[in-house]
């Protein structure tokens, strides 16, 4: 991301790969408008890699089925570039969750990684947030989506010691939300919220330090769980 002189506000670079003509030249033109540079928008998973490779952008926004087959080409290219590419954002956008691969773009690294439903998305600036959390190194997850990853949890010690509340708050960080969103979810006070999300890190036996990013590994502790 560069910093344009002329606006304090960071600039984005994507590229988009949507087989959907209209989808993908309609999301174009609203990232246009939202201070995102789209630097290739492509209709198919090997353009995507192609355009990542000639130029790596910020992120990716990516769908799950593109030709040929129209089953998971999208989601194997967003393992490919999670793998090959680690300082590029992955923002997956579908109609459906790929559980499966869901949980693999989640274990590549922490950070830099997005799921979002197409049919839940209610506004323009929602999407557009996502994309940039997900550019800056954070997380964006439909709530649908840490659902259906959440429905057969595995026992994780750390995990077994947070309280009701604690557990609540961590799936909201799962969601991508700010303290303050989360106070005004749950109707509490942001310092209430600081002090659950401080003893999640206790709990977890996450320990502050210069190269990780605790909210993000809670939250794939949560997600693999």
């Amino acid at each position: 991301m560069v910093d344009d002189p002329g606006d304090r506000r960071l600039t984005v670079r994507v590229v988009i790969a949507e087989d959907n003509p209209l989808l993908r030249d309609g999301i174009a033109l609203l990232l246009g408008e939202h201070d995102v540079e789209v630097v290739a928008a492509v209709p198919d998973a090997g353009a995507l890699l192609a355009a990542v490779a000639a130029d790596p952008p910020d992120a990716a926004v990516v769908d799950v089925r593109m030709p040929p087959t129209y089953t998971d080409e999208g989601l194997r290219a967003a393992l490919t570039i999670r793998s090959a590419y680690p300082s590029v954002g992955v923002l997956v956008f579908s109609q459906w969750v790929e559980t499966g691969y869901a949980r693999q773009l989640l274990s590549e690294n922490a950070g830099r990684v997005g799921y979002l439903l197409k049919d839940r998305i209610v506004s323009t600036d929602e999407f557009v947030g996502a994309l940039r959390r997900v550019a800056d190194g954070g997380t964006a997850l439909d709530p649908e989506v840490v659902r259906q990853l959440l429905a057969a949890p595995a026992v994780d010690a750390g995990l077994a010691r947070l309280s009701g509340r604690e557990r609540e708050i961590l799936g909201l960080l799962a969601e991508g939300r700010s303290n303050v969103a989360i106070a005004e979810a749950l109707h509490l006070v942001e310092r209430s919220v600081e002090k659950h999300v401080t003893a999640i890190f206790t709990k977890l036996d996450l320990p502050q330090a210069r190269t990780d990013h605790r909210r993000v590994l809670a939250v794939l502790r949560y997600l693999r769980a």
